[in-house]
């Protein structure tokens, strides 16, 4: 019989891949406020909007003081494909402190369909775009949805 340490830690061992590969929202610790951005649709115009109101949240606040995360999933992860129109808007958000995960849950499907994703180096995989979401939300971050 398993006793409550050896089941800790052989819990440590399975989660400690994922907790290396999704940073803590603690990596801004004196942010007043945090926002998580949703992207879960395709085309130029959401996409726009949604760095929009990245840029717009970092002039407003200053980088120091808001944590951004942006969390795309399904359709939306075309944002944070290697060769889309704005990773050099991307890349400038992220130089500036604001994360962009992409849901390797829908990297996976569409690769299972045949259909190769090239990502965008910086972005940070999370396995499901939407618990990422939930974890989030339940640290306190607020979600909007452009």
């Amino acid at each position: 019989m398993l006793r409550i340490g050896q089941i800790l830690a052989m819990i440590f061992v399975l989660l400690a891949p994922v907790a290396a590969q999704t940073p803590s929202p603690a990596d801004k610790p004196f942010a007043d406020h945090h926002i998580v951005l949703q992207l879960s649709d395709s085309g130029q115009a959401k996409q726009l909007l949604v760095l929009s109101v990245a840029y717009n949240l970092l002039k407003a606040y200053g980088p120091d003081k808001i944590a951004i995360e942006v969390v795309a999933f399904g359709p939306g992860i075309d944002l944070l494909r290697a060769g889309s129109s704005n990773k050099v808007r991307v890349d400038s958000l992220i130089s500036q402190g604001v994360q962009f995960d992409i849901c390797m849950n829908t990297v996976e499907t569409l690769e299972r369909e045949g259909k190769h994703v090239d990502i965008n180096p910086k972005a940070v995989r999370v396995q499901v775009g939407v618990g990422r979401i939930l974890e989030l939300a339940e640290k306190g971050y607020t979600l909007v949805r452009p």
